[in-house]
């Protein structure tokens, strides 16, 4: 058993944990089942590889320029530590529980490929650090309801709960994500599902159809701003510019330091650099995922014909970002604006100092303005981001508060998106079930 038990260990850790592995193999196989040639079996795996990277290395750039931002703006709003109490920490919690965690990954990877197979839910879940993190928030929600909860208990919850929802997820999206994509060859997995689908139906209701984020009407002079590196760079500058104007007359500790982060060079211009860092991610990462589709799309044919009849490759939520890029910037306004709402809302009502996530903010935002868009153009786009940060929000402070305070709320303070702070309590009350 013990040897059964590190094998899986080790597929989990070096498979399924390093995601452009995983990709590789998928395209591998699926160009195998179709009997490519060699030609075509290296060329495609290793584009399908480097497409992926690629999507890293952009989605990288960006985070970089948000872990200035946020401090940025936290510094702006006076924004104090939040005061978790005594917890475990995501270290120790990954030291003493991580283990189960990438055995629970492996055989919940395992029941979704099964469920693909054998249920008209044909959707197989590739996005391999998000099913990493999502496991180890619901292992922290679990062991915070039951401190001592079997390990065989832990990982049993835990590898039929992340299979059913890897493989139900991605169907809840598609009937949306279809419309998006003109097509059904690719279907999102990702744990901003829940608020992709809320953007679609407030977009609609709300919205305004006609007035499409990828049609705005401008004055001849104006035509430049039709290029969505061209608004990402102008917008994000100006929240950038904005943010180190205030951080410049404040002369408090954290603003002095965070000037310091310029060095020789002015201020004002690092954090306008900081900007156009952020829209060249952003260009970066569109590339990476036109690269990565026009290769694991036909590969997975081959899949979907011999392996698991229809199956659908679900992936990481950049891949909508190309249809449409305005809209994306769009849902993160509508998110910027939500998350200084609910800080105030929060901060008053609750005595709870949220802090604004960026990277989660972004990124789920980002794919929620584009199903908003997708039914309500641009006034669809602004409200999913909203709905984004309101769900950050409020779920973060449920959260650290009252479901994973005693193990890893630091970790969910920045790790837990959409998806999860839905599901948390489901996950708690099946906890409470077992015990």
């Amino acid at each position: 058993m013990t040897i059964v038990y590190e094998f899986i260990k080790w597929i989990a850790v070096n498979i399924l944990g390093e995601p452009f592995i995983l990709v590789g193999l998928i395209v591998l196989l699926g160009l195998l089942l179709q009997n490519k040639s060699l030609n075509i079996l290296a060329s495609g795996t290793i584009k399908a590889m480097i497409g992926f990277l690629i999507i890293g290395a952009g989605t990288g750039i960006i985070v970089g320029s948000l872990l200035v931002f946020q401090p940025m703006w936290q510094e702006v709003f006076d924004l104090p530590s939040q005061n978790l109490g005594t917890f475990l920490g995501q270290d120790a919690f990954i030291n003493k529980y991580g283990s189960a965690v990438t055995l629970s990954m492996a055989l919940g990877f395992l029941i979704n490929v099964l469920l693909a197979k054998f249920t008209k839910f044909k959707y197989i879940y590739l996005t391999g650090h998000m099913m990493f993190w999502t496991t180890v928030i619901f292992a922290g929600v679990m062991v915070n309801t039951t401190p001592d909860i079997a390990v065989w208990k832990l990982v049993l919850v835990l590898s039929i709960f992340m299979g059913i929802y890897w493989t139900v997820q991605p169907a809840l999206v598609q009937p949306f994500l279809r419309k998006i994509l003109d097509g059904d060859s690719i279907a999102l997995g990702h744990t901003s599902a829940s608020v992709a689908i809320l953007g679609a139906i407030f977009g609609k209701l709300l919205g305004n159809k006609e007035k499409d984020s990828e049609n705005i009407k401008l004055p001849e002079k104006l035509e430049f701003l039709r290029d969505s590196n061209v608004v990402t760079a102008c917008t994000m500058g100006l929240l950038f510019l904005v943010g180190a104007v205030i951080l410049s007359f404040k002369h408090t500790e954290g603003a002095e330091k965070l000037m310091a982060l310029s060095g020789n060079v002015n201020f004002y211009v690092y954090a306008v650099k900081q900007s156009f860092i952020f829209a060249g991610g952003i260009a970066v990462l569109l590339l990476g995922v036109r690269m990565f589709i026009v290769e694991i799309v036909p590969a997975f044919n081959g899949i979907a014909e011999r392996l698991v009849y229809g199956a659908r490759p679900a992936l990481d939520c950049p891949v909508v970002y190309p249809y449409a890029p305005n809209a994306v910037i769009l849902g993160f306004l509508g998110s910027f604006a939500g998350a200084i709402f609910w800080l105030l809302v929060l901060g008053k009502i609750a005595g709870y100092v949220f802090v604004p996530t960026m990277i989660a903010l972004f990124f789920h935002s980002a794919t929620a303005g584009v199903f908003g868009n997708s039914t309500g153009g641009i006034r669809g786009a602004l409200i999913a981001g909203f709905i984004t940060a309101t769900i950050v929000a409020v779920g973060q402070y449920i959260m650290v508060t009252f479901l994973i305070s005693n193990t890893i709320p630091d970790t969910a303070m920045w790790a837990a998106d959409s998806d999860m702070l839905l599901l948390a309590p489901i996950i708690k009350l099946i906890t409470k079930l077992i015990s």
